[in-house]
């Protein structure tokens, strides 16, 4: 089991970066410096509002519009294949962008998001720089990585992406977190977990892998370096039990609310 002791809370903290790794960017021919989360420190998943973490927590996953957890390593959630709920005037700004079908726009049926187009380079390249834009507002927030996410929603497109227009889409993203100096976390999608250092991912941000029996996968790809949260306490008990001594495996509730369900192994 991984620590949980409040006298380590401090050493856990200190403990989450580890030497900086450098990178070759596309855009950025200098190699880049980015910190990697280590795999044996509590984390917490806030992507639906900040608050004081678990003492021993030294990772904590954020909206991007919120701010980081001072002394610990903190993750900006950005949702960069859908568009979030309430930002839907701010696309409608860029409605080319948005995927649609016969003229609406098509919907992810479970969070009512809007998906994004990422079926042509100038429309990804087009994607990538408002993407850009908040992942380097990531890095001047004092983030230390980013999570992009609904990386597999061509599986809720209607047959209209394919998975390689993601694939593209998401080497732009990687190569943008790594030019800011964060490092870019894959989200889900473990059926490409072995793709996903090509790609230019660092790191994993998995949901519910338990469940579906993916953490495996994830593991692998990324050196134990992978941050699970699971919304069942079946699968919860069964992530602790199989990985709590190896990853980072948080139970929340599936709003991921302030005051919602949050407990570690």
């Amino acid at each position: 089991m991984r620590r949980v002791a409040a006298v380590l809370a401090v050493a856990a903290a200190l403990a989450v970066i580890v030497p900086a790794s450098a990178y070759a960017s596309p855009v950025h021919d200098r190699p880049v410096p980015v910190s990697l989360p280590t795999p044996d420190v509590d984390w917490d998943y806030q992507i639906g509002g900040g608050f004081p973490p678990a003492p021993s927590v030294g990772i904590v996953s954020r909206d991007r519009r919120d701010a980081p957890l001072a002394d610990a390593y903190n993750v900006c959630y950005v949702n960069a294949f859908q568009t979030q709920a309430d930002e839907k005037p701010f696309w409608r700004d860029h409605w080319r962008l948005v995927l649609k079908k016969d003229g609406r726009p098509v919907v992810d049926g479970v969070w009512g998001e809007w998906l994004l187009d990422t079926r042509t380079p100038v429309k990804r390249h087009a994607l990538a720089r408002i993407v850009g834009r908040w992942t380097d507002r990531c890095a001047a927030d004092g983030f230390d990585a980013v999570e992009y996410d609904n990386f597999d929603s061509w599986n809720r497109s209607r047959h209209l992406v394919r998975k390689a227009h993601n694939v593209a889409y998401a080497r732009l993203l990687t190569a943008r977190a790594h030019k800011a100096g964060l490092a870019a976390a894959q989200k889900n999608w473990a059926e490409i977990a072995d793709r996903g250092p090509g790609i230019g991912f660092d790191f994993a941000v998995a949901e519910e892998c338990n469940r579906w029996h993916e953490c495996r996968s994830y593991a692998s790809a990324y050196d134990d370096r992978v941050l699970v949260v699971e919304y069942r306490d079946q699968d919860f008990a069964q992530g602790c039990d199989r990985w709590g001594s190896r990853l980072a495996v948080v139970r929340r509730d599936v709003n991921v609310t302030p005051g919602g369900v949050n407990r570690r192994c």
